[in-house]
């Protein structure tokens, strides 16, 4: 495999307050070391720009500091299919982005869907030849849309697990704590970051874009 197998590659990263700092850091070094083009993704809600927040190093280390990341790219600006690799953020960032606006609005079960972030993966989802990453809680943001998680194979932390099962996903228990089903590339936690992202790339460099 070349030292760069990412090169020429464009990836996405949504995500949101409480996002896990050393997940979104790991990106950070890894996709540009490999070629690629990282962009990370939020809804501003028509602001310049957001500050995200986030209190927690890892699961495996108590609260140090209290990390902030600037976003200034809108999802909703933005379109899937110009992506080659679209990843959801661990811990909560799919809680966040269903919010559907305006914040704070009663909305509706048939609005469930409309979330901009939600949207944004859907479309990526609709796309075979773009490859999508779902690691620990990020699935909750494909429940709005279970017709795209039918069918599924995936694996996911357990405290996602049974609005994964109910939306129709088939959850594989691998011991590798990875699990890969064709364009999608899910994982059970923060911890399994290393395997999670070696599946990420390979999965990307393996697929050709479709013909016709």
């Amino acid at each position: 495999m070349s030292s760069q197998p990412l090169q020429g590659k464009r990836v996405a990263v949504l995500v949101e307050t409480e996002y896990i700092h050393d997940e979104v850091e790991y990106y950070k070094s890894h996709v540009p070391a490999l070629g690629g083009e990282l962009q990370i993704l939020t809804y501003l809600w028509n602001n310049p720009y957001r500050d995200l927040v986030n209190d927690i190093d890892s699961p495996d280390r108590p609260i140090t500091d209290v990390h902030r990341l600037r976003v200034d790219r809108c999802v909703s600006k933005e379109d899937p299919n110009s992506y080659d690799i679209v990843i959801c953020a661990a811990n909560y960032v799919a809680v966040r982005l269903r919010e559907i606006p305006p914040m704070g609005s009663l909305a509706s079960v048939a609005e469930v869907g409309t979330a901009p972030a939600v949207e944004f993966f859907a479309r990526a989802m609709e796309n075979r030849d773009i490859v999508k990453g779902a690691m620990c809680h990020a699935l909750w943001l494909l429940t709005p849309r279970p017709d795209l998680l039918r069918g599924r194979q995936v694996i996911c932390h357990t405290v996602v697990l049974a609005d994964v099962h109910n939306a129709g996903a088939v959850y594989v228990p691998a011991e590798s704590h990875v699990v890969v089903d064709d364009d999608l590339v899910t994982a059970r936690a923060f911890g399994d970051v290393d395997a999670y992202f070696d599946a990420l790339v390979a999965t990307a460099t393996r697929k050709r874009p479709s013909e016709g």
